[in-house]
């Protein structure tokens, strides 16, 4: 057991890795178990993921060295320098995003396996599957800033050509390319950066530069660039642009899927802002610009979700609006960073507040792909206009919309309201002009949701879906696991935050900690 314990970060990566290349092989000389196989990798690849969330919230920060002796440390070696090895470390942010990844991924997986039964292509259709997770379980967890760009290209890559799968004509295929072709040049932003940083401390060790980071005009131009690519993965105004177009195409389940995928751009952002920058720049201009991306992705979102007709197109730019509140809580600890007065008053809960926000809208927003998804797949239509009276006959689907709708637009008891008003009550410290801004946005968010409700679901049942029924037990079963946690985490906010969020914050805020678990006290 201690051999198990000891790799987890390279089983982390290594089993979903494993899984896919196998995918292919089982679908052509065993198709009969390669459902069975599927769930199997998923499951253990998210169990994997939550056992090592669970080490490190009890043992704390993991600091793992490829390609060499279990115990080696990462600290410098007789040549004076970081060993030329790719490290992982996971602290309280990393494990937090994993458990995130780890829920929706296998939520996901068992309403996949009903939803594309009658699909083609289905093992590299799965096989890709899991190099998306691959690709998010590593951007969370390495230390290392050109395997953080290997993980993104991994997961950008496998996006795009999920988002293509079900090929609506040109309509996917559009959508697919515009997401690849934002997510390559902020690929490529990214590994300028990487290389601005390494020309001046030659490592790719986040400790490392983040030990020796300084105020210069190089270190600037990274920063920016970091923050505008990243931003692009995550969908925030102004670089939202190829996220409806690719959301409301692919198919739902991976939607839902590629809401984190995107939240591990917020990972990156974030990781970078505080833990290789922190307080060697001016944290005030720049959470401005953070709370700036967080209140324009939060109007404009939110502006051109009421106008639509496409449901999942209108999910899309919800999507988008949400990302938001998101930004302008960590932003504005991000603000007051530097002033513990501020920072211990109301700077830690919005820090908080928009974690909280981060694993929330996973569950929530997956839900709500997942339950539209249940009705195209059962009616072949994405219109409102031509929906109508569906919850007569799809009570379980109906029921799961209205809580994920809920929750999106902050009602108690749900998770939403929890981490919303976090948001409200700290930022209102901050500037109330900004929280009072986000609650109308919220009031517009309920609106919008409630006449898709009643679209979709309330009215007298159109005569072209009497013999529509309930969608399959799987699918059911991947909307259950999302409704409990979005339920769970709105019924019990202080034990959510205190044990999994908290820590996640504290490890962001304190820079030392991370340099120090893996240099142990310096160069």
């Amino acid at each position: 057991m201690n051999v198990f314990f000891d790799n987890l970060p390279a089983l982390l990566i290594a089993v979903p890795l494993f899984c896919a290349f196998l995918v292919p092989l089982i679908g052509r000389f065993v198709p009969k178990i390669r459902d069975a196989w599927i769930v199997l990798a998923s499951f253990a690849s998210s169990l994997l993921a939550v056992i090592t969330a669970i080490t490190v919230y009890t043992k704390g920060t993991i600091v793992y060295v490829f390609g060499a002796a279990a115990g080696t440390p990462a600290a410098p070696i007789d040549s004076g320098g970081i060993p030329f090895r790719i490290i992982f470390t996971i602290d309280g942010f990393g494990a937090f995003m994993l458990l995130s990844a780890a829920i929706v991924s296998f939520a996901v997986v068992l309403y996949l396996i009903s939803s594309q039964k009658e699909r083609s292509g289905k093992s590299e259709f799965y096989a890709l599957y899991l190099l998306l997770t691959a690709g998010v379980f590593g951007m969370v967890s390495t230390g290392d800033m050109f395997n953080f760009f290997v993980f993104l290209e991994i997961n950008s890559l496998a996006g795009a050509a999920l988002v293509s799968y079900h090929r609506r004509g040109g309509i996917a295929a559009e959508g697919a390319l515009k997401y690849l072709i934002v997510n390559t040049v902020g690929g490529l932003m990214v590994l300028f950066a990487i290389g601005l940083l390494y020309a001046q401390y030659n490592s790719l060790n986040m400790a490392v530069i983040a030990s020796q980071m300084t105020l210069s005009t190089l270190n600037i131009i990274a920063l920016v660039l970091f923050v505008a690519a990243l931003a692009m993965k995550a969908g925030s105004v102004p670089f939202h642009f190829a996220t409806p177009d690719a959301y409301s195409v692919a198919p739902s389940g991976i939607t839902a899927a590629m809401i984190v995928a995107s939240q591990a751009g917020l990972y990156g952002m974030f990781r970078i802002l505080f833990t290789l920058y922190g307080d060697t720049f001016n944290t005030v201009t720049i959470g401005w610009v953070v709370i700036i991306l967080g209140v324009l992705s939060m109007v404009i979102g939110v502006t051109m979700a009421i106008p639509q007709k496409d449901v999942k197109r209108l999910l899309a730019y919800h999507a988008v609006s949400q990302t938001g509140y998101m930004l302008l809580g960590v932003g504005v600890a991000l603000a007051v960073l530097g002033d513990p007065l501020a920072m211990a008053s109301y700077g830690q809960t919005a820090m908080e507040g928009g974690l909280f926000h981060i694993i929330n809208h996973a569950m929530y927003k997956g839900l709500l792909f997942l339950a539209v998804g249940a009705v195209i797949y059962r009616t072949g239509v994405w219109s409102l206009n031509k929906m109508g009276g569906l919850g007569h006959n799809m009570k379980w689907t109906m029921i799961f919309f209205l809580i994920g709708a809920l929750a999106i637009a902050g009602i108690p008891p749900f998770n939403g309201f929890a981490s919303k008003l976090m948001i409200y009550e700290s930022v209102f410290a901050f500037n109330p002009a900004l929280s009072i801004i986000a609650m109308v946005v919220s009031i517009l968010t309920l609106a919008s949701f409630m006449k898709v409700f009643h679209s979709m679901f309330m009215g007298p049942q159109l005569p072209e879906y009497a013999e529509v029924k309930e969608v399959p037990k799987l699918m059911i079963a991947g909307m259950v696991i999302l409704t409990i946690f979005v339920i769970g985490f709105g019924l019990v906010p202080d034990l959510v935050v205190n044990n999994l969020i908290a820590p996640a914050a504290n490890a962001l805020i304190d820079k030392g900690a991370y340099i120090t678990a893996v240099l142990g006290g310096g160069l």
